[in-house]
This record gives structure tokens, C-alpha cells and sequence, in this order.
């Protein structure tokens, strides 16, 4: 009897794929069954960096001279004009929490197989403001950690640091501008969870990197703590 109900919900399952398919975040052409989010050809022509597995890349010169930063990396890169624009911000704005999870998975694979991301103790996402996260009603670059959680089982430390100050957008400021934004905006509710402990920052795009270096100056605050980042695209 229960093979033949997890029949039916198979079929039911098939039969709602075939009426409602899903479409590719990145083509929009409908994802055939087995694919998730984004289809297997916009996946294969994805602009994947290589950073995981070298120093000098340049998310991680972003912070040289700045802050102590063990290791930096970005999934993507992520070209004005690019095709896959769409992704994060169907992420952001259009309610797709799910592109997150699996493009974290993504990053999870190559966070994994990297010898520079060895003994992380927590994954912890850049914080939106309360009030932004109830209008969007869940944080990116959390869904982003679920997804690196999923392949690494690295624990998630979702409130490690909260966001003191609704800040403007990042979208249209200089470098020094977005820095005024964010810098002081940040706190940390649990300083004794995070003494000796290496953590990975994690966020879903980084231009200047202003957002990740005011919150990583914040967790620096913490004895003994060590900070790595990871975010999926390179502006």
C-alpha cells in the first residue's frame, strides 16, 4: 500500500511539473525535470571563478592592507550586462530564496575540495536590518549559507552579528560612501560563542567590499577570532 501511494504522488508530482514547469532564473526556457533553478545549459556557460583555490585572487586583495582576511573567494564573476544579472536579483527582489540555496550548494563544492577553507567553525551571513527583513522576508545570504550547510555541514550562526542601523542602498554609492554607510552599524549579541573561532562571512555579491569590511571589523572585536568570506559573485 505504501509503494502504491508513493506512486500516486509521483505521478501527481509529474503531472504538475508537466502543467506548471518551472523556468530557468538566468533564460527563462522551462527546466526540465531533475533541474533546479537554473537549467543544465546556462550552468555549463556559467562565468565560475577559480579563487578557492588561490591567494592572490582579487576578492581576496580587496581587504590587503585593510583587515586580516585568512582566505576570500566569489563563485561567479558578475559583468554589467551579464545574463546572469537575473540571478541575484530574483534572489533579492523576486522572492526566489531557493536560487540562494542551490548557488550555495555550488560554493559549498568548491569551499569543500579547498585547502584554504579548512576548519571553519560556523558559517555566518552578512545581517539585513529587522525592518529589511521583514519587507523581503528572509535573508540572502542565509539561504546562501544553507546551501554551503548542505555540502559542508558547517554549522549556520544565523544572529552572530545583528544590524543595529536600517542603512540606503549600496546600489549607487562610491566606494567611500558605502563605507559611511555601514561603518558602525553592526553589533555582536554572544562575543563568548565566537572567541578562537574561524568563521566564514558569507554574502551574495561584492563590489567595493565595504558591507563585508565593516561587519568582518566587527568580528574582529572578538578574542582570538579568525574571518574568511565567501560570497557567490564578483561585480
Amino acid at each position: 500500500m505504501r509503494k502504491f501511494f508513493q506512486y500516486i504522488k509521483s505521478l501527481f508530482g509529474d503531472l504538475i511539473f508537466l502543467i506548471y514547469p518551472n523556468s530557468c532564473q538566468v533564460c527563462n526556457n522551462s527546466l526540465m525535470k531533475g533541474e533546479e533553478s537554473i537549467c543544465l545549459k546556462c550552468i555549463s556557460d556559467m562565468p565560475f571563478t577559480t579563487y578557492h583555490n588561490n591567494l592572490d585572487n582579487p576578492v581576496n586583495q580587496l581587504f590587503w592592507g585593510k583587515l586580516q582576511v585568512e582566505m576570500a573567494t566569489a563563485l561567479f564573476f558578475f559583468a554589467k550586462g551579464s545574463k546572469y544579472r537575473n540571478l541575484l536579483h530574483s534572489l533579492k527582489y523576486r522572492h526566489k530564496p531557493e536560487i540562494g540555496v542551490f548557488l550555495g550548494r555550488e560554493l559549498g563544492f568548491r569551499i569543500r575540495n579547498s585547502e584554504y577553507f579548512k576548519n571553519i567553525d560556523y558559517l555566518i551571513p552578512v545581517p539585513l536590518h529587522k525592518s529589511r527583513l521583514k519587507e523581503r522576508g528572509y535573508n540572502q545570504s542565509t539561504m546562501i549559507c544553507r546551501g554551503i550547510s548542505d555540502v559542508t555541514e558547517i554549522e549556520l550562526y544565523e544572529d552572530a552579528i545583528v544590524r543595529t542601523v536600517a542603512t540606503q542602498t549600496q546600489t549607487k554609492k562610491n566606494r567611500e560612501e558605502r563605507w559611511e554607510n555601514v561603518a558602525g552599524k553592526f553589533a555582536l549579541p554572544n562575543v563568548e560563542s565566537l572567541k578562537n573561532k574561524h568563521v566564514l562571512l558569507v554574502d551574495d555579491v561584492i563590489t567595493t567590499g565595504a558591507t563585508l569590511e565593516a561587519v568582518a571589523h566587527t568580528l574582529l572585536e572578538v578574542e582570538g577570532l579568525k574571518i574568511s568570506i565567501a560570497v557567490l559573485a564578483k561585480a
